[in-house]
């Protein structure tokens, strides 16, 4: 085999999923239902194959029925060929499939690649992650952040109340938006970082985040909370459990600037988890950057455990 007789197409349709799958990540299993739902289309998922043997894969996802990709979440290359090799073959397929799949100058979605929470001192865990974002760096894409993927089981504690805030549910779209607003001061969030640095300011950002996936969200509103200072103290922070198209979720946590530092983050996490373990879940997941360290004590403390990491790529 040599990269001048590879082939770079998209899928015919899903009846080529068990070809797709002749390479593997953690997320091979939600594929058929993926491909049913409308999370995925035979075109936005592309091979490269060397006769009947794959190569390397990608595929971008999007919300159910969405008309664009939004995120590029399948990025593999046959770790057996030889690196020259590698990176030529994964930078051709990428190249080939973005240019068929966006129009000419359109922004790239982020990539977006679960992996061990080790992988810094694995070495074959580190290999198959760098031989990734080495391709895709080389494609223009760079680090934007890094996260803990995090878990919290019935087999932990239920974390409980502490009395020293009441909670509410939300009222409607305002009444969040204005809290998210506030929680973009001094954010440790690298996203919201970015969409302040790109210029937007803090209400369109958090416009964006609030039409962009809670608005998706099929599960009840009511499950929201604001919490507040009891007897008319004003809020403190607001905390959105809910369910995506895979997972129960905390999906957003935030305490107000001025009451940072106080500890109620703890008692937040604490609500939002309580209402979601209210709902019978074998379990409920979250993430946070692995640079926000008082949110990721604050998971720890409420019996969440670090299972795997995340990495985000973006295109400026």
């Amino acid at each position: 085999m040599t990269p001048k007789s590879v082939s770079y197409r998209p899928l015919t349709g899903p009846a080529e999923i068990g070809l797709f799958c002749r390479l593997s990540y953690v997320l091979d299993h939600e594929l058929t239902d993926d491909f049913a739902g409308g999370h995925r289309r035979p075109e936005w998922a592309w091979v490269a194959t060397d006769g009947d043997r794959l190569l390397a894969r990608l595929a971008w996802w999007t919300t159910p029925g969405g008309a664009v990709p939004l995120q590029l979440d399948f990025f593999d290359i046959d770790d057996t060929l030889p690196h020259a090799d590698r990176d030529e073959i994964g930078l051709r397929l990428f190249e080939t499939a973005a240019a068929a799949v966006f129009p000419p100058g359109a922004r790239l979605p982020e990539y977006n690649r679960f992996v061990p929470p080790d992988w810094h001192e694995d070495s074959a865990a580190r290999e198959v992650v760098e031989s990734r974002t080495r391709v895709l760096e080389r494609a223009g894409a760079r680090l934007l952040v890094e996260r803990l993927r995090l878990q919290w089981t019935p087999s932990s504690p239920l974390p409980k109340s502490t009395g020293r805030l009441a909670f509410r549910p939300v009222v409607d779209r305002e009444d969040l938006l204005a809290l998210m607003v506030s929680v973009m001061e001094a954010t440790l969030d690298a996203h919201s970082q970015a969409d302040l640095a790109s210029g937007l300011r803090p209400r369109e950002a958090a416009q964006r985040h609030y039409d962009g996936e809670f608005a998706g969200f099929s599960s009840p509103h009511a499950w929201w909370r604001i919490a507040e200072l009891p007897d008319g103290g004003g809020p403190v922070g607001f905390v959105v459990p809910a369910r995506n198209s895979y997972h129960p979720i905390i999906a957003y946590l935030g305490v107000l600037p001025a009451h940072r530092g106080n500890g109620y983050i703890d008692d937040i996490l604490a609500e939002g988890t309580r209402i979601l373990a209210a709902e019978g879940v074998d379990r409920i997941r979250a993430s946070t950057d692995l640079g926000n360290v008082p949110m990721a004590k604050s998971f720890a403390r409420a019996g969440y455990v670090n299972f795997e990491r995340s990495l985000t790529m973006v295109w400026d």
